[in-house]
């Protein structure tokens, strides 16, 4: 028989746990994962499924609220997948995020951190993204009181897709994540396009033309939006990014994506630019960035100042020198860091962040850095030592994924003598720390908060060669 809509009574929620959601106990000492609770709630939950012999489970009661709690600010809290801690303290994030950090790596890497640094506080906890990517959805999601007035409504919807609905989508009108004027962009273009009958994409049946909206938005006060249609409708297309233009003169970048593949990713498709440049820039520790539709970079400017700074530290650079930057990017922590190193060699793979790369190199008069395109996993090995350099600390910030097992055996043969490690998951650092552990210590640990309501966590680790 399954779990499925079994109520269990009583349940403390005693920790978090990965991806917003919490630990929960029983007073029989069974442990479940329980949704929108916080630690310190006592609830009765119905499960929902079970998965690697784990029970999921939803509040359907509340018999004591935790200290920790407050209330959502969004309209949109529960629904949208986003911001899945606005119904904690923000003090009480960081101090689970630290915790976050140190569980990993008591757990899983099962290392000794010499020296754990109390993590960085993130000042402005709304408004804080410069890049947002809203769909386009022929089925928006239905509220059950809009289901229950059985009155014709509006299906189409712009926003953010429905946790485990690939074909639904939240319709947002006021999101606290980017600049509060990108609101205003999303909802004119919402409200035009269901005005002219415009369609919107159906994933189902892969039919539409509007299939995406990006927006950026710079704290050096630029903006760019990119409209990615699904049809190549030249006289819809026009007319929209027309109307766009003149309601909204202050626009500096807009462009366009004609994408017809199965999946939403554009990176491999062509961008044509409507109007203004193909670029926005912003300013990070006193450097300037180029920034294209394709362009990653971290999110959340300010902090990002914050990240790499604490990385340059922990990099411990003495004007001489010699440092190696894998996953660079656009450039951005090898350009933070130039003022303080003799030479500098950064490694990715996507052709045109190196092209954006050596761009911001150029605009910040930076002449001792060399960025190249190659595969890490392929790439990196001694014959970059012969062809550069050998460096004096390696600089290593991959996806969220981590760094392949092959990258972590490379750089164990290699024996550079300082290493930073920046991660956006702590989980995967914590693996690959356990790994490294065969020749480095870990001496210092410094988690820095990027996004705020939400269980994400940035952590950067310096590691030394063991003596």
């Amino acid at each position: 028989m399954g779990i499925k809509g079994r109520v269990v009574q009583d349940v403390e929620i005693i920790d978090i746990a990965n991806k917003g959601m919490s630990l929960g106990k029983s007073a029989e000492g069974k442990i479940f994962l329980v949704e929108k609770v916080v630690p310190g709630d006592v609830v009765d939950i119905k499960l929902i499924k079970k998965k690697k012999g784990i029970a999921f489970g939803t509040p359907i009661k509340t018999h004591s609220l935790s200290q920790h709690r407050e209330k959502p600010f969004c309209d949109h809290f529960g629904l949208c997948g986003g911001c899945k801690w606005q119904h904690m303290q923000y003090a009480s994030q960081l101090q689970f995020k630290q915790k976050l950090v140190k569980d990993a790596f008591q757990r899983i890497a099962k290392v000794e951190v010499e020296e754990y640094q109390p993590i960085i506080a993130c000042d402005q906890s709304h408004f804080y993204r410069n890049k947002l990517e809203y769909t386009f959805a022929a089925k928006r999601w239905l509220t059950k009181e809009e289901i229950d007035r059985e009155t014709t409504f509006e299906r189409r919807g712009l926003g953010f897709h429905i946790p485990g609905f690939f074909d639904k989508v939240v319709d947002i009108n006021k999101c606290y994540l980017l600049d509060d004027k990108h609101n205003e962009y999303r909802n004119a273009v919402r409200d035009f396009t269901i005005e002219n009958e415009y369609e919107y994409f159906n994933q189902t049946n892969h039919q539409g033309l509007l299939r995406n909206l990006m927006i950026r938005m710079t704290d050096f006060g630029e903006k760019m939006l990119l409209f990615i249609f699904f049809k190549n409708d030249e006289q819809k297309i026009q007319k929209l990014l027309n109307w766009f233009q003149e309601k909204f003169p202050e626009v500096d970048s807009i462009m366009y994506v004609v994408n017809q593949k199965r999946n939403d990713s554009y990176y491999d498709q062509d961008v044509h630019l409507f109007k203004g440049k193909p670029f926005i820039v912003e300013e990070l520790l006193g450097n300037k960035f180029k920034i294209g539709p394709k362009s990653f970079f971290q999110t959340n400017t300010r902090q990002a100042s914050q990240l790499f700074s604490v990385t340059k530290e922990f990099a411990e650079l003495d004007g001489k020198t010699k440092l190696f930057d894998l996953y660079t990017g656009v450039g951005s922590i090898a350009i933070s860091m130039a003022d303080q190193c003799e030479s500098i060699l950064g490694i990715e793979e996507v052709e045109e962040a190196i092209i954006n790369a050596e761009a911001n190199a150029a605009m910040n008069d930076i002449s001792n850095t060399k960025f190249i395109t190659g595969d890490v996993l392929e790439f990196f090995d001694e014959s970059l030592f012969e062809k550069y350099f050998k460096p004096d600390v390696l600089v290593t910030d991959p996806p969220r994924v981590g760094m392949h097992p092959k990258v972590v055996a490379r750089l164990l043969e290699l024996e550079i003598p300082t290493m930073v490690y920046v991660s956006c998951n702590p989980s995967t650092q914590a693996r690959d720390l356990a790994l490294l552990s065969e020749k480095y210590k870990v001496c210092k640990s410094r988690a820095v908060d990027m996004f705020p309501y939400t269980s994400h966590v940035e952590n950067v680790v310096q590691l030394k060669l063991k003596s």
